[in-house]
């Protein structure tokens, strides 16, 4: 395989299970160097050094809990993250809470919550890791939407979370705009209904039932579409759907 990210380094927030893993498994195949970032589960974390660093990829991993409704809270995470990773050539933001509910029963702190943790986290860690590749004149930014946010539409039960998510590609169009010519590339990646760890017995019936085929998604399918994106200077600011032609 084809070390095309020899000599960098990315940082992959959420990088201990399903997506996210994927994605840095991907990462270290393709020779970059790792600061993968967990949320609580040191079995998880240690399960993915493990697997990284017999890929023979250097690699280096941490626990910090990000979910909050303040601001300030997740501005003050994302410095704790990156004192973890001082210099950030390709990040990939994987993590982000889902929760759902009827418009109507959304209180001020559900809402908060969702856009604290779904645009303004990963907001304020792009806003961080430019700094340096700008400097360098190149990066790889790759965040994560939800299914069926890449453009404007009406939903029932998760309008706040899909608000947020949505809200995304005005980041990654914001970036490219501005730093394409610097040599940084900035995407949204958007899956369809996908089974991992996380994923709860009625999600997964919901999931089967209602994809393409009756075959939900996997992490390791959306990971290579991730790393697709990575590797193509071309596409930048855009957002790209892998749902198989979802239709909900």
């Amino acid at each position: 395989m084809e070390k095309q990210f020899l000599g960098k380094k990315a940082l992959v927030v959420g990088g201990t299970g399903g997506i996210g893993r994927a994605v840095a498994v991907g990462l270290a195949e393709k020779g970059a160097e790792l600061i993968v970032h967990g949320g609580s589960s040191r079995e998880r974390l240690e399960s993915t050094m493990k697997v990284v660093r017999e890929i023979g990829a250097k690699a280096e991993g941490f626990l910090l809990s990000v979910d909050s409704d303040r601001p300030e809270a997740v501005s003050s995470a994302v410095e704790e993250i990156l004192a973890h990773a001082p210099q950030v050539d390709i990040l990939v933001c994987a993590w982000g809470p889902f929760k759902q509910g009827n418009i109507e029963e959304l209180n001020g702190e559900f809402w908060q919550n969702m856009v604290t943790n779904n645009l303004t986290f990963p907001g304020i860690l792009v806003s961080r890791v430019l700094l340096g590749m700008i400097e360098r004149n190149w990066g790889r930014i790759l965040l994560f939407g939800g299914t069926n946010t890449d453009t404007i539409r009406g939903f029932t039960t998760t309008a706040a979370y899909s608000a947020a998510k949505t809200a995304l590609g005005v980041l990654a169009k914001s970036v490219a705009k501005s730093y394409g010519s610097r040599g940084i590339t900035c995407n949204v990646l958007c899956p369809g209904l996908t089974n991992t760890e996380y994923t709860s017995e009625e999600q997964e019936h919901y999931n089967f039932e209602k994809s393409p085929g009756g075959k939900p998604l996997d992490p390791q399918q959306i990971a290579i579409a991730a790393l697709a994106i990575l590797e193509n200077p071309c596409i930048n600011g855009a957002l790209v759907t892998a749902d198989r032609g979802l239709v909900l």
